[in-house]
């Protein structure tokens, strides 16, 4: 018969082996391996109590017919102990004990990251995790007194040698990187209060682009450019001008240069008896006359007289040339 009649014979049942606690984001879990020899079906017993305040043992299930337990209904700022047996009709094993405190054993999943490359920076955004135990979905850092996010970050393919950065903020810009180059990154959470770091998130990487400062030589260049372009265009507008300016004047005011024959001729004086002096001239004659006025005083009517005689004096002259 072996083990297994002594067993039977004995009426004792073996008790649960390797009993544990697994537990993420506060969502937990008691399990346990079945024993080695036992009696047919097995049932198992899960109990707890907490330390502060102390208290008995409580009924979390019963008749279970599974090596596994969710606890996470418990609250996460207690102290447990946690026990579990095998049972089989009315014979029942020993308990197999853990003890377990939510806070200090929960393990931190990892953050939710994002990165947007951005003028020659990595924008870094990261949230949760968030507690799996309650319907709210709080994060993390809402059971916490102290939380930081950790941000690991190195060049692709340069052996990881890593930099960190730590953070209370749930963002972080990635500056004075190389342009063009390819930067990977992960996130976890830490918390100093309880000497606890969280799972790393999952490696994300993403290339630089330009950072956005020129380079010294396109500077000299650019402004060398600018300089001969000056020096080029002066002389070019002000020819343009000066030839545009020509151009209207000559358009709407041109000059006319008389022709030196009829300047010769009509500088020379009148010759010969077939000549006659043109209207204009005799009046300048008669106008030549007339200014030979004495100025000294008169009367009116010795005026009229002289003005009289003047203007005869005039016609016939000019009746008798």
């Amino acid at each position: 018969m072996g083990a297994l009649g002594s067993l039977s014979l004995s009426g004792i049942v073996p008790k649960p082996r390797n009993a544990r606690i697994n537990s993420v984001n506060f969502r937990s879990v008691l399990l346990w391996d079945p024993p080695r020899v036992h009696k047919g079906n097995l049932s198992y017993t899960v109990q707890f109590k907490s330390n502060f305040p102390k208290q008995d043992f409580t009924n979390v299930t019963t008749n279970l017919n599974v090596t596994e337990c969710d606890v996470s209904s418990l609250s996460v700022y207690g102290t447990y102990v946690l026990r579990v047996r095998a049972e089989w009709e009315d014979e029942h094993s020993d308990w197999a004990v853990v003890r377990f405190k939510p806070m200090a054993d929960t393990i931190i999943g990892p953050p939710i990251v994002n990165v947007k490359s951005e003028s020659g920076t990595l924008h870094v955004d990261f949230t949760g995790p968030a507690a799996d135990h309650e319907h709210d979905k709080w994060s993390l850092k809402q059971y916490y007194g102290s939380w930081n996010y950790r941000i690991l970050y190195w060049k692709k393919g340069s052996n990881k040698k890593v930099i960190h950065i730590d953070t209370k903020h749930n963002s972080e810009i990635l500056s004075q990187l190389e342009p063009w180059t390819i930067y990977c990154i992960q996130v976890q959470g830490v918390i100093p209060e309880w000497n606890k770091t969280g799972e790393l998130s999952q490696e994300l990487c993403k290339q630089t682009t330009h950072n956005g400062v020129t380079p010294v030589w396109i500077v000299v260049i650019v402004l060398l450019g600018s300089m001969l372009a000056v020096i080029i265009s002066v002389p070019i507008c002000f020819i343009s001008f000066w030839y545009l300016y020509r151009l209207t004047k000559h358009v709407f005011c041109p000059s006319y240069i008389f022709p030196q024959h009829l300047k010769e001729f009509l500088s020379k004086p009148p010759s010969g008896s077939q000549f006659i002096s043109p209207v204009p001239q005799e009046e300048h004659h008669c106008h030549d006359w007339l200014t030979v006025i004495s100025e000294e005083p008169k009367s009116q009517s010795d005026e009229t007289v002289e003005e009289t005689t003047e203007t005869t004096e005039c016609h016939q002259e000019q009746e008798s040339g």
